[in-house]
């Protein structure tokens, strides 16, 4: 490890969306101290939108391109709306904020990037894990993985879970053949339950999927499979791992039968 891996090592690894909060801040800051300083307005533009570009590049959680995109663009798109809309009253800000706390609250921040499935991200996957009759897409968002799923297999008994509310409702008209529902994916009764199920799609984040692994073990029955879209389980050997060129990895885990005195974390391996 070199001198600016170890550094690199010693910051801390905040969950998303934190590390993009911070880069906006710290853009904001630089950005305010350097016009408190005199420096011309395109001197201190510049070294705000630098200091965003580096937090996006550096800090652990801006992992892959939309994570960096997100947290290096945050500062300037703000700058540019405080420009064109500088005489709005602070209210109407307000107003354009709780559209979108309503599409996605706080809590599903935490749990999954807003992202949709691409429609051939699945491409392949009923070649390695057959007929599913029973599918969930834990975290459908808009639908777009229920739509994937459905391309590959029409008769399957299709389910998904959204914490949004506007988005499980959304989803339900893009989806009328499937039984999408408004629920909290992480519960292990009601909607957010995997134990009826033969196969779970997920698309989350990497933070994320030792909990996923986790649960499905705990959950799932022997044979069942669990499919994560670009994220593996860390420390899990994958029974199969497609990719197409240049699209997101998918990783798939079949389920094996629990042995006596074995933790869900070492269930499956």
């Amino acid at each position: 490890m070199n001198a600016a891996q170890a550094s690199l090592s010693l910051l801390p690894r905040l969950p998303w969306p934190l590390p993009a909060l911070a880069a906006w801040a710290l853009a904001w800051l630089v950005w305010w101290l350097a016009a408190l300083a005199g420096a011309p307005a395109a001197l201190a533009l510049a070294s705000g939108l630098l200091a965003g570009l580096v937090v996006a590049l550096v800090m652990p959680g801006c992992q892959g391109v939309w994570r960096r995109g997100l947290a290096a663009a945050g500062f300037p798109l703000s700058a540019f709306a405080q420009g064109a809309a500088s005489a709005w009253p602070a209210w109407a800000w307000l107003a354009l904020l709780l559209p979108l706390l309503l599409a996605y609250p706080l809590r599903a921040w935490r749990d999954a990037p807003f992202f949709p499935t691409p429609p051939d991200a699945l491409a392949g996957l009923d070649r390695v894990v057959g007929q599913p009759q029973r599918v969930l897409d834990a975290g459908c968002g808009l639908g777009h993985g229920l739509r994937a799923l459905h391309g590959l297999w029409p008769q399957a008994q299709l389910q998904g879970v959204e914490w949004s509310p506007l988005l499980a409702w959304a989803a339900r008209l893009r989806c009328p053949w499937a039984d999408v529902r408004r629920g909290d994916m992480w519960a292990s009764i009601g909607v957010g339950s995997w134990a009826a199920q033969d196969l779970v799609y997920v698309f989350q984040r990497p933070e994320s999927m030792p909990r996923v692994w986790h649960k499905a073990c705990t959950e799932m029955s022997a044979g069942s499979w669990l499919v994560s879209l670009e994220f593996a389980v860390p420390g899990v050997t994958p029974h199969s791992r497609l990719q197409l060129e240049g699209r997101r990895p998918l990783w798939i885990y079949r389920l094996a039968a629990r042995k006596p005195g074995s933790t869900a974390a070492q269930h499956g391996r």
